[in-house]
């Protein structure tokens, strides 16, 4: 009965399905961003002063609105402190595109399974190269937020450029990520998820372009 039993046990552990290798890549950093986030979030009626602040920083941006609505919640904690409220804006952009690149994990493990059964190859090719794109500006983002962690102030104005500059490199190779990602789209043909996938792209470059305006704002004030 015992070894039925064993039996059984093994050949229900050698049937369960395995977790696509990049979306376990994006599960993996989902557990790390409550590290990352090291700017914490809280619900804020965005007090005057603050109010202020963010709204007088997000009018540098290109996308104002966005800026404000994505960041009021910070409000309480980046106390008026520039490199705070670039931090973050980039944890939020962090946040988003790691919640994009799990669901377009799953799409494109869906699509290359469709494709083995005789579905279109070039939707497949395309979620696969948008998401491949996408997990690279992720850990740009990630450099990003080490590098605004790590930043310290040693007195030395050479040496604050030299950090915020490699935050900005990466920002905007993060960017430029974003906005490769959706090019091979025009080839899709009657794929439902196109536009979707498109619509929240564009929502994490906006992120993106702001967090990077954002931080050019926090270089600026430090050189002036």
């Amino acid at each position: 009965m015992s070894q039925e039993y064993n039996t059984h046990r093994t050949e229900e552990t050698m049937k369960k399905p395995s977790l696509h290798p990049s979306l376990i890549f994006f599960f993996f950093l989902a557990t790390l961003l409550p590290l990352i986030l090291t700017v914490h979030s809280q619900p804020s009626s965005l007090p005057s002063n603050d109010s202020d602040f963010i709204r007088m920083s997000c009018n540098t941006t290109l996308y104002p609105d966005l800026c404000i609505s994505s960041l009021s919640n910070f409000s309480s904690s980046v106390h008026n402190d520039s490199a705070l409220l670039a931090r973050a804006a980039i944890s939020v952009t962090l946040s988003e595109a790691l919640e994009l690149g799990s669901y377009l994990s799953n799409v494109t493990a869906l699509l290359k399974s469709q494709e083995e059964n005789g579905g279109h190859p070039t939707a497949a090719a395309v979620f696969h190269d948008c998401f491949e794109n996408l997990k690279d500006a992720v850990d740009e983002m990630r450099g990003s937020m080490k590098q605004m962690r790590d930043l310290v102030s040693t007195g030395s104005l050479e040496s604050f450029r030299f950090q915020m500059s490699n935050v900005q490199t990466w920002l905007s190779a993060a960017l430029t990520d974003e906005e490769t990602c959706t090019d091979g789209f025009k080839d899709v043909k009657d794929e439902p998820r196109k536009d979707e996938v498109c619509a929240r792209v564009d929502d994490v470059k906006k992120l993106t372009s702001n967090a990077l305006a954002l931080v050019n704002r926090c270089v600026d004030k430090a050189m002036h």
